[in-house]
């Protein structure tokens, strides 16, 4: 028997999800709107919120998996990557927490955890599999071989995927977070209105700081000869966008597949909510007879479930850290 209270406080979203035998019960999120006023996060306003949401949340979460704190068995927190205020809210919390309760600690990896939200629902992905996992923050093609060992066999070299929807939603002056709206124009636009240029990288690695370059000369270029030319065209420019994009993925991701001999793939993080990289692996699943596995929505941005699954397995395993752990703004995959 185990349960699990587990806390995500890696960036703006305050999350705890409670497990129950593997099974996840309770995944409650605040978010932060505050933010939206600036066109970004701001680290020290995310940290002040998580500090108001993080007692209200949790009792949320026990309320919900209807659990008394007195039944739990150990408390998982992401330890990083991730914000180091508010990365120093969850695990504060988390260890006083545990401390009070004498709980043993279970410190998880956010991007380790992104994966693993695979192993919340069926159908789960069997081992070996080849996960596709894209943020804001982050872009990695990873090899897994079980709950724990797991291989970053392509990364990007400078920005992350998410990263280059977010900028070129600021650029098409969109309001904060822009990806989700990319997505939204795009389905009314035409994919192959425009061509932006697509980085030329060896390998299995990611860049995407060239592309961002050439999609702001496009733009300004562009509005030289019409001021109104983003307005005019925003459905076709945001199409054209995602559709670069998810084909820069998918192209590595092919090669990955190829590579390595593995037709089990996943995609993982804030990312693969995106309607279009969903439909791109769809599609790309038929053609090469993949078994593709794509979460659910609410598991692909940064909740507590993933953090939850995730220390479940350490659980199991026995994988606990004392008292003087520390938050982690860069930790080794």
């Amino acid at each position: 028997m185990s349960v699990i209270l587990a806390i995500e406080s890696s960036c703006d979203e305050t999350s705890v999800a409670i497990c129950n035998n593997g099974k996840i019960t309770a995944n409650v999120i605040a978010n932060q709107t505050i933010h939206q006023n600036y066109g970004g996060v701001i680290p020290e306003l995310a940290s002040r919120v998580h500090q108001q949401n993080i007692v209200p949340v949790i009792q949320q979460a026990l309320n919900d998996a209807k659990v008394n704190k007195k039944e739990l068995n150990a408390v998982a927190f992401t330890q990083g990557p991730g914000l180091l205020g508010s990365l120093l809210v969850g695990v504060s919390f988390a260890k006083s927490f545990a401390l009070a309760l004498d709980l043993p600690l279970i410190s998880v990896n956010h991007m380790h955890a992104h994966i693993l939200a695979h192993f919340i629902d069926d159908p789960m992905p069997q081992f070996p599999f080849i996960c596709l996992t894209v943020s804001g923050g982050h872009t990695q093609i990873v090899v897994i071989r079980s709950h724990f060992d797991m291989e970053i066999v392509g990364e990007t070299l400078d920005d992350a995927a998410g990263e280059a929807f977010d900028k070129t939603a600021k650029i098409l002056n969109l309001p904060y977070p822009g990806g989700p709206l990319i997505d939204k124009y795009a389905k009314e636009g035409n994919p192959l209105a425009y061509k932006f240029g697509e980085p030329q990288i060896k390998d299995l690695n990611y860049s995407f700081s060239g592309f961002k370059t050439s999609i702001l000369y496009f733009i300004r270029n562009q509005e030289k000869e019409n001021p109104n030319f983003v307005s005019e065209h925003l459905q076709d420019i945001c199409a054209s966008v995602q559709h670069s994009i998810v084909h820069i993925l998918l192209n590595k991701l092919k090669k990955a597949a190829k590579q390595y001999g593995i037709k089990e793939i996943a995609i993982a993080g804030g990312v693969s909510a995106n309607s279009g990289l969903r439909a791109g692996l769809t599609a790309l699943a038929e053609e090469l007879n993949w078994n593709v596995y794509i979460p659910a929505f609410e598991y692909c941005t940064d909740n507590a479930a993933m953090i939850a699954i995730a220390g479940y397995y350490k659980y199991l395993n026995k994988d606990f850290v004392e008292q003087d752990v520390a938050p982690l703004s860069r930790m080794e995959f």
